[in-house]
């Protein structure tokens, strides 16, 4: 790293991480909003009339046509998070950062425009608000994820560090919450939010590249409004001999174990879409992101039940549960780091043994996936049992894991894929995850309906489903196993 670009990249890192905290993945911070919209009497006239009379809605117990309606947006609005990360992903891999970052500014300013305007009677509009503030803020996401390239070894910490920041930034909902609490309008607030675009958009124009940071950095490389960067011929013959470089780094064990020579082709997209370490690599997000959105989806319904209506115990526990998502952005780093250290020392190991330079990337997410199993489950087992008190440890097991689970997914992908397939590999891993996502507003209709808020066999199935998680470690394992034993023991 050339000390006269120092400041710059490190101008860059800071920015894109408070971009990221403050706006990208607001939408998880929804049982916040939920509260104020509750206040605000959203969708109220769906509630049974004696329920009306009762007057502040947040307490109601029978309201529950109300819930199921922003349990809806929210099973929307999260589906879109992540099945729309496909096509942005193909936007930022044609189209280059500038324009992808353009297009997230314009959905992001709109979205935060309505909603800042919409009342109780427009408040339908929601579902379009939603969705497009949740893209725009995943592609503030993807376009950032690529800064971890100007920090070579510590790029796996970046990028889980990033992560943790989208996460975090459910707290900036809590923020609004206080606010409102403390006389603030949400209109205030949210036109507020969207002053700031002017703000991304001087960020996209100084402080990022017009096209993509490649990896490995190329020697001399520069961006940024005065480097004059862009998809030039030169950046072009770079960035193409860099990828044949990490073709042959992170070939599958398919190519890399039979015959030397077939470490020469190039794998297209599909074979990588299609192999069984994607598979089970989207089963592993699919089941653990779904205890994640039902549980933040519902969680102003759950805590209304074990709180019999109390409002002033489901406003504290909502602050608290904002509060912990805060501190996202400090547990990812340490996934990051642990993934890096294990991936220099892993690599250290095939230079001196002659073993596979794929194998070493790969052994390094083992640990990762199966801590991020292991708290997934803790996280399970405690949103499965009804009392009250119990919900700060579902709160604090809840943001570790999902810090460490949006991290690691984006990390193993970077290690275990060519990188030139990145943003399309992110993109379908997310899209075909969101598809699973959906199954939450049934679940959620079922437990109001026939199940009469009783989630017990709801939780049961789920947390033996949660077991099929430890799979993808395991395989991964073996396939390191296999790489760096000798061809007659493997």
């Amino acid at each position: 790293m050339q000390g006269q670009s120092l400041p710059l990249r490190v101008a860059t890192l800071l920015t894109g991480l408070l971009e990221c905290l403050s706006f990208a993945g607001v939408l998880f911070g929804w049982a916040s909003l939920v509260f104020i919209f509750k206040t605000e009497h959203y969708f109220e006239e769906l509630c049974e009339p004696n329920a009306r009379l009762m007057g502040n809605a947040t307490g109601l117990d029978d309201c529950k046509a109300q819930d199921e309606r922003f349990s809806l947006i929210f099973t929307l609005a999260s589906f879109m998070n992540n099945f729309m990360t496909f096509p942005t992903g193909y936007i930022f891999d044609r189209f280059k950062t500038t324009v992808a970052r353009l297009v997230a500014i314009f959905l992001y300013t709109s979205a935060t425009l309505t909603i800042a305007f919409i009342s109780a009677d427009s408040a339908v509009l929601l579902f379009l608000a939603m969705p497009m503030l949740t893209v725009g803020g995943i592609l503030f996401l993807i376009t950032n994820l690529q800064i971890g390239n100007l920090f070579g070894k510590h790029r796996s910490t970046v990028i889980t560090m990033y992560n943790g920041a989208f996460d975090s930034s459910s707290a900036v909902f809590l923020i609004v919450k206080l606010l409102y609490e403390q006389g603030i309008s949400l209109r205030a607030s949210f036109i507020f939010i969207s002053v700031c675009s002017a703000w991304h958009v001087g960020r996209t124009f100084l402080l990022m590249p017009r096209g993509h940071i490649p990896y490995p950095l190329p020697p001399n490389y520069s961006y940024g409004l005065c480097s004059g960067d862009g998809p030039g011929e030169e950046e072009k013959k770079t960035a193409e001999s860099q990828k044949l470089e990490l073709s042959e780094e992170f070939l599958s064990p398919k190519e890399e174990i039979p015959r030397p020579g077939q470490r020469q082709e190039a794998l297209s997209f599909w074979s990588y879409a299609f192999s069984r370490r994607f598979a089970w690599h989207l089963v592993w997000l699919s089941v653990i992101q779904l205890w994640h959105y039902l549980f933040i989806g519902t969680l102003n319904s759950l805590l209304s039940n074990l709180a019999a209506g109390d409002t002033v115990l489901v406003s504290t526990y909502t602050n608290a549960f904002a509060i912990t998502q805060f501190f996202g952005v400090l547990c990812a780093p340490w996934n990051g780091l642990l993934m890096d250290r294990l991936k220099y020392k892993y690599q250290e190991k095939a230079r001196k043994t002659g073993s596979s330079a794929s194998a070493a990337a790969l052994c390094s997410t083992v640990p990762s996936l199966v801590l991020t199993s292991v708290l997934c489950l803790g996280f399970a087992l405690c949103a499965s049992i009804p009392v009250l008190a119990l919900q700060y440890a579902t709160f604090t097991l809840q943001v570790i894991n999902r810090s460490f689970l949006y991290g690691g997914n984006a990390a193993f992908l970077t290690l275990a894929f060519p990188s030139e397939h990145f943003g399309k590999l992110f993109g379908l891993v997310m899209a075909l995850s969101a598809v699973v996502s959906l199954l939450q507003f049934p679940i959620f209709t079922l437990i109001k309906g026939p199940l009469q808020n009783d989630p017990f066999y709801v939780n049961v199935i789920l947390v033996l489903v949660t077991l099929l998680t430890f799979v993808h470690p395991f395989l991964v394992y073996r396939e390191c196993w296999q790489k760096e034993s000798p061809p007659g023991v493997a």
